[in-house]
């Protein structure tokens, strides 16, 4: 078995957390953040069971700053 490290993304729609996985497209949500990344956990790897991926490289993370009106 191997272990692999993803990204998760999370926020806030209304009264749920949404954590995303931009590496994967998976998607899940819960109560508060621990719930949500526990079931964004679970949904990815039932995900890999049947999409499994490649061995790529880690994508670079970083941040932009953007100006608006």
């Amino acid at each position: 078995m191997t272990v692999r490290t993803f990204m998760a993304v999370v926020h806030k729609e209304e009264s749920l957390y949404v954590a995303e996985c931009p590496e994967v497209g998976t998607v899940s949500q819960g109560a508060t953040v621990e719930e949500a990344l526990v079931n964004l956990k679970e949904a990815t790897e039932l995900y890999l069971e049947e999409f499994p991926l490649p061995n790529l490289a880690r994508p670079m993370v970083t941040t932009f700053e953007v100006s608006h009106a």
